[in-house]
């Protein structure tokens, strides 16, 4: 787990230099553009400044920004008992040194994410959609994919480098637009006022640094949706890893993908890499291949975990993987270790059973607290008689039995 981890954190930090070198040079150019040949330092310098101001904002209060964006509501133990459980359970086999707070979405379509700069600070969301749709193994699968995001430190990487696409695509506008505004100026009387040659270095660097601004978010995005991608590859390989039942995710997914419920009200391009499944084009789901897809294809996803058929662990995802995808394995080597995790079967159903017979046993306690009377008739029909019925007698409906009630 460790080696996945470091691993995880080298792979993002490339992925982040070359998003940082993309923004660098945005500036470069754009700052050519506007104030000359000796400008290419004051566009580097905005640039950053920019990003800075940008990632300050987001390591402060992004997972809150992200949280209430999404509507998503804190919410106790009462409200929903199993969800709770199951969080916990997860966090206990993922080692987690603090329980992430539990958010709910009040919103029919089914999706979940996770946010927070660290494991320590950690908030998993779940929609309303996702609860009422899921039995208790597909709701473990979908929160411990969420709970490893948060342990292969995802979160924190995404967030940075969604902010820093943010920096590239906001210089890229300002840019953008400030050269349609310039040209409706009297921009001319600048250039006849040098010399033709300085006037035509100008002109070129303005055409390079308008190609920047146009292509540097494209390649950003490519970038942002290749990191995200790969992440949620790594997530479900830790799913599986930590419940011990891929079946479990891969039916979770598989709802999500044919739930006929609409779009994710509050989804929108900057917060759809957080969840489990884009929520943003439904059609985009069963892609084959996409670059500009910010996740994953579920149906290759769904087969790769049902491809893992002789245990759970990290290599067991990487030759399944490989096995559908025909492609070099996505788990960094580092993590492949010979570790043994057996396949668990699915949630007892008897023990469930039992659960509720023993809740049902609990309600009827508190019912003799509050003055109910029990009574079984003859034919086997059992009544619960609340202490406000003010009849002396009941008939049965099933037999048509009239019992006397003691007062």
């Amino acid at each position: 787990m460790f080696e996945l981890i470091r691993a995880n954190k080298r792979n993002s930090i490339i992925l982040m230099v070359l998003m940082a070198a993309v923004l660098v040079l945005l500036g470069f150019f754009i700052g050519m553009g506007f104030f000359g040949q000796q400008g290419g330092l004051i566009g580097i310098i905005i640039a950053t400044s920019v990003w800075f101001l940008l990632a300050i904002v987001s390591f402060s209060s992004g997972d809150q920004i992200l949280l209430v964006a999404s509507k998503a509501r804190p919410v106790t133990h009462d409200v929903h008992p199993q969800l709770f459980n199951i969080v916990e359970e997860m966090k206990i086999a993922a080692g987690l040194p603090a329980m992430p707070k539990i958010y709910i979405i009040s919103d029919p379509a089914p999706n979940a994410f996770a946010t927070g700069r660290n494991p320590q600070s950690a908030s998993i969301a779940v929609t309303a959609g996702l609860l009422s749709r899921l039995n208790r193994d597909e709701l473990q699968g979908v929160i411990a994919h969420e709970m490893s995001h948060i342990l292969h430190r995802d979160i924190l990487f995404v967030t940075m480098a969604g902010i820093m696409l943010g920096a590239i695509v906001l210089l890229s506008q300002v840019f953008l637009r400030g050269m349609f505004y310039r040209s409706l100026g009297g921009s001319r009387r600048r250039y006849s006022s040098s010399s033709r040659g300085s006037g035509q270095a100008e002109i070129i660097m303005i055409v390079i640094a308008l190609i920047a601004a146009i292509l540097a978010p494209i390649f950003a995005y490519l970038l942002y949706f290749a990191l995200s991608r790969r992440r949620e590859y790594l997530a479900d390989a830790g799913a599986a890893r930590l419940t011990r039942y891929p079946e479990g995710l891969a039916n979770a997914l598989e709802k999500i993908a044919n739930d006929p419920a609409p779009q994710l009200a509050t989804a929108n391009k900057v917060n759809a890499p957080m969840f489990i499944v884009n929520p943003l084009k439904r059609q985009e789901a069963m892609k084959l291949n996409d670059l500009t897809s910010t996740h994953p294809p579920i149906s290759e996803r769904i087969r790769i975990l049902r491809n893992m058929s002789h245990g759970a662990s990290f290599k067991d995802y990487s030759d399944a993987y490989a096995n559908v995808t025909h492609k070099k394995t996505i788990v960094p080597v580092a993590a492949l270790s010979k570790e043994e995790i057996a396949l668990r079967q699915a949630g007892d159903q008897s023990r469930q059973q039992q659960i509720e017979k023993q809740l049902h046993q609990v309600g009827d306690l508190m019912r003799k607290v509050n003055g109910f009377v029990f009574l079984t008739c003859a034919c086997g029909l059992k009544f619960k008689i609340p202490p406000n019925y003010k009849k002396p007698n009941i008939v049965c409906p099933k037999c048509k039995t009239t019992h006397q009630l003691k007062k």
